[in-house]
């Protein structure tokens, strides 16, 4: 699995001219899936992004995790972040999971972050055309692969 986790102050998702999802203070996390993750790698994932120290502390030291703000998550599924641009300028997204194997850990995803943080988190909708609007606060965006936890 890879995420992106942008540092917001606000972010929203929009399908068919209707928002879905939005945040104010928080992480907006883009996923992307592959074929080789497993329930193992969202435990891990869910655990490193709601107890990533990335927000600022009284002295201005980004030393608080979203769960210690109280902030919320938005998660969007991106199955682009497994893009291969190896070759010419069309990028591949075989390594990116098909529905049937995406569905399933996306959702695992939400479940786990939600346990993990104490409350329902905001999410877009698997595989629709979405808009996403966001505030990146700082900006600070961090990327995470389960497959590079050494």
């Amino acid at each position: 699995m890879r995420a992106v986790i942008q540092r917001v102050t606000e972010a929203a998702v929009v399908v068919e001219g209707s928002i879905v999802g939005a945040i104010k203070n928080g992480l907006l996390v883009l996923l992307g899936v592959e074929d080789a993750d497993n329930a193992e790698d969202v435990e891990w994932l869910s655990g490193k992004i709601v107890g990533m120290r990335i927000f600022n502390d009284e002295e201005g030291i980004m030393n608080l995790s979203v769960k210690d703000t109280g902030g919320n998550i938005l998660l969007i599924s991106q199955f682009t972040l497994h893009a291969s641009t190896r070759k010419g300028n069309r990028p591949s997204y075989s390594r990116a999971s098909k529905g049937s194997v995406a569905i399933p850990l996306y959702e695992a995803m939400i479940k786990q972050l939600e346990k993990d943080l104490g409350y329902k988190i905001q999410t877009g909708i698997f595989g629709a055309d979405m808009k996403v609007s966001l505030l990146n606060d700082g900006p600070v965006t961090i990327t995470v692969d389960t497959k590079a936890k050494e």
